[in-house]
């Protein structure tokens, strides 16, 4: 049985308070050129237990060496995140001077100088998937988006896992809609907790997949969740790396709507092999997704393509057949950003009725499973092209 009280510590623990005389101490401790590092603080602010540094450094320093040594000394302190703005000056050592210990100089940073001779601020660039190391034992992880939410994502992300599967590839699910967790109730696996082992979940199965949700570790369908953006991002992060996921060909990741602190979170510490932008026709809807795509450009993670949803809907009484949300829209999309249009999918009571039920249509096997096992097949088609390159002799 799992243990609630663990969990519970697990995700609702406060943030550690950083200890201001340490971090002093920490700043008097660790030199460089001899010198502690507080006299090259310009300037630095605390937001919870993340710490921005304003920093003057000189040109022979490796900048990467420092953020990872102050990281791995000041977390002992509190310090989750360091952020550091290097502005960098020509070292004394490359003019062969004489190097004398004097403080370096010190400028205002707001201050506008066309004429200065300042070398420019050299800002530690965010981590890029690129700096993301594969999973060990998962060969894709893709991520189902919507710029908005009310498109049909979590439905089209569910259906799409299960059609994967039916493919005969090993699939799991990771819900990331930290805020509006559904994947447990359209699975049939609300209300199942997740046990424990070794301090790590063990997966949910759920009709042969692994699935984990932290729908699954709440008390009930109606308990908020009322976090701002680091512990959210914390508790995804969680959900991902202190989960024993077994062998998987593919992770399927619901994503909340939009692109907040989640979707960067994700994009800068999860290998993400690719996205699959989930938007009706609407116009309203298109804005929102083109968002999205621009997102995951900018964060290099490639688009497998577009899905379109509710593009028609068919009268149950007369057959008629109408563009609700409008014509083209997906199409148009994924041509203006020249990726695959992954297929439509209709806009359906039954669809709705089966993931409500906990049994999706591709479970069911109705008249729209098809759909989706049309999608999946576009995915596995073009999924080579992205795959992130794994270590095949590493053992663990």
């Amino acid at each position: 049985m799992i243990n609630v009280k663990k969990v519970k510590k697990m995700f609702f623990k406060k943030a550690k308070k950083i200890d201001e005389n340490s971090l002093n101490k920490a700043f008097n401790d660790y030199h460089i050129h001899e010198q502690p590092i507080k006299n090259f603080i310009q300037k630095y602010e605390q937001q919870s237990d993340v710490l921005n540094l304003n920093l003057r450094l000189p040109d022979d320093i490796d900048v990467e060496k420092i953020h990872r040594e102050l990281s791995s000394m000041l977390h002992l302190h509190g310090v989750g995140e360091i952020n550091m703005n290097v502005t960098l000056y020509k070292s004394e050592k490359n003019t062969g001077e004489k190097t004398t210990h004097k403080l370096p100089k010190t400028t205002n940073a707001m201050a506008k100088n066309e004429n200065s001779d300042e070398e420019p601020s050299v800002t530690k660039h965010a981590p890029t998937q690129a700096d993301v190391a594969p999973h060990p034992r998962i060969r894709h992880i893709i991520v189902v988006a919507s710029g908005k939410g009310g498109v049909g994502k979590s439905t089209t992300a569910v259906n799409i896992a299960l059609a994967l599967q039916k493919l005969g590839k090993k699939v799991g699910i990771l819900d990331a809609d930290i805020y509006g967790p559904s994947v447990p109730n359209m699975l049939g696996v609300a209300g199942v907790k997740p046990t424990l082992e070794n301090s790590e979940f063990v997966p949910i199965d759920a009709y042969g997949m692994a699935i984990l949700s932290i729908g699954n570790l709440l008390d009930g369908d109606s308990t908020p969740v009322a976090w701002r953006g680091a512990k959210a991002t914390g508790a995804l992060m969680q959900l991902f790396n202190q989960t024993a996921w077994p062998n998987l060909d593919y992770l399927v990741i619901d994503m909340p709507p939009g692109t907040g602190d989640i979707q960067l979170t994700l994009a800068q510490r999860i290998p993400v092999t690719g996205a699959v932008v989930v938007t009706t026709p609407q116009h309203i809807a298109l804005l929102d997704a083109q968002k999205g795509i621009e997102m995951f450009h900018k964060t290099q993670i490639p688009v497998l393509g577009v899905v379109e949803n509710m593009a028609l809907h068919t009268c149950s009484n007369c057959g008629h057949v109408d563009e609700i949300f409008g014509n083209g829209g997906g199409e148009n999309l994924a041509k203006d950003y020249q990726v695959p249009l992954l297929g439509k999918l209709p806009l359906a009571t039954n669809i709705r009725k089966q993931a409500d039920m906990g049994k999706p249509s591709v479970i069911a096997d109705d008249e729209f499973a098809k759909f989706y096992l049309n999608i999946a097949e576009n995915v596995e088609k073009n999924i080579g092209k992205f795959a992130k390159k794994h270590d095949e002799n590493r053992i663990f």
